[in-house]
């Protein structure tokens, strides 16, 4: 179904973000010192920022005649590019999660079926038989592990796949303890975490999900009584009790969380391989991994992490963006999948899961070898791509404060739902 980008109809009231990068806009082809070609990009996934920073660099250090600009935004994706579009600066590639691509598609993407790199990939978004969202990943979530911590204490061999009940999860939190490590698990306070991700499992994992959220936006969906909601949340319940910054819930820094994970000080965490790019910078060990979040339940969600095709580059479809610069764009895309450096860029220094068959895996994390194995073995359940884009902000709120004990399951259940009742559908 044709998407809207609705966001632009308010663009002239929207401010844009703090950008981080140097340079002009997407508007711009040349600067007073070059006649460079340039490309900008916006970066939507911080955790790889600096690796974008750095291959921009080098990037037009290799390549004459091109100046590659990376920015970054602290707004919402829709709110940020719909003030970019509103001053006619548009970035000549913007990375955006998959509705956004839907939103903006038609009126502001270029048409990429053509590229060489649409052959290599299953992933690529399209809208009405035209692709014009390129899969900058794979991502998937679930427990992160340090395996050698745990063994350490147990004296045995970790196999996730014992643990896929809460209630054998427990019990080997109940051994760790007893083994010495006082609180076992981390918590990530972040509400991209909390919202965009453990709850949106709960969406995720229905047996129609469309049909829940569906049921959501009506009113009609009884959230507090539904299954899939109480397993999520009695496994958050456990990770809550076993979490080391228990009565300082919102004060844990996702940074020393990702740490304490790394030096085998806790041992489990709610996550995805994205991590990786924080836990390496303290000497993680290769044999850690990730498993999906237990539950007691029979639906066999407890043996797939949550994941698929993650983050998407459009190119800028407008006069805004030159010809040359559409090329070049074209050309940077194409460098990543066909290219050992652009290869390397992607799966070694942003330890990222290639979308795309030709790159080989052998280089990756070992969060991202875990995501790699599930993926293979179609043991991934789908992304729900379409959360309204306040979703992580409201709802993430209310599960903050259900993390700190100011809440409770009934409460927060009827935030969740006064929430959905309240938002505009996302069109799909």
């Amino acid at each position: 179904m044709k998407k809207r980008f609705l966001a632009l109809a308010m663009a002239a009231t929207m401010v844009a973000g703090s950008l981080v990068g140097c340079g002009g806009n997407g508007g711009s082809s040349s600067d007073s010192s070059s006649d460079a070609v340039k490309i900008t990009i916006f970066n939507s996934k911080s955790e790889v920022h600096d690796q974008f920073l750095e291959m921009a660099e080098e990037y037009s250090e290799s390549h004459e005649g091109v100046e590659v600009e990376v920015y970054m935004s602290n707004d919402t994706v829709a709110a940020h590019l719909a003030s970019k579009y509103a001053a006619n600066e548009p970035y000549t590639l913007s990375m955006v999660d998959a509705k956004d691509v839907y939103s903006l598609a038609e009126d502001h993407a270029l048409d990429l079926s053509d590229q060489e790199w649409v052959g290599h990939t299953t992933q690529a978004v399209s809208v009405n038989d035209k692709v014009y969202g390129f899969p900058v990943c794979v991502e998937a979530r679930g427990i992160m592990y340090n395996k050698d911590a745990i063994e350490a204490i147990t004296g045995e061999e970790f196999k996730p796949e014992d643990y896929a009940t809460l209630t054998a999860f427990k019990g080997l939190l109940d051994k760790l303890v007893a083994g010495g490590m006082a609180a076992p698990v981390g918590i990530m306070k972040e509400d991209w975490s909390l919202a965009g991700h453990f709850i949106s499992q709960v969406y995720e994992e229905q047996e129609d999900t469309f049909a829940f959220v569906d049921s959501l936006y009506a009113g009609e969906a009884d959230l507090a009584n539904n299954a899939k909601f109480n397993s999520l949340m009695d496994t958050f319940d456990v990770l809550k009790e076993y979490n080391y910054a228990k009565g300082s819930e919102i004060s844990a820094e996702r940074e020393t969380s990702e740490q304490k994970l790394a030096m085998g000080e806790i041992a489990f965490m709610f996550g995805g391989n994205w991590d990786w790019s924080l836990l390496k910078d303290f000497d993680a060990p290769d044999t850690m991994g990730m498993m999906p979040v237990p539950q007691d339940m029979d639906d066999g969600t407890n043996t797939k992490l949550v994941g698929g095709g993650s983050k998407y580059f459009f190119i800028d479809s407008s006069d805004a963006t030159s010809d040359e610069q559409k090329q070049a764009a074209k050309d940077f895309l194409n460098w990543l999948v066909m290219e050992p450096e652009g290869n390397a860029f992607l799966t070694e220094k942003c330890s990222l899961v290639p979308a795309y068959d030709n790159i080989g895996a052998d280089a990756l994390d070992p969060l991202s070898k875990s995501v790699k194995a599930y993926a293979d073995a179609e043991a991934l359940v789908d992304n729900y791509n379409y959360l309204p884009d306040d979703h992580y902000s409201m709802i993430g709120a209310k599960m903050q404060e259900y993390l700190s004990g100011g809440i409770d399951r009934a409460k927060l259940a009827d935030e969740i739902t006064s929430y959905w009742k309240s938002v505009t559908p996302v069109e799909r």
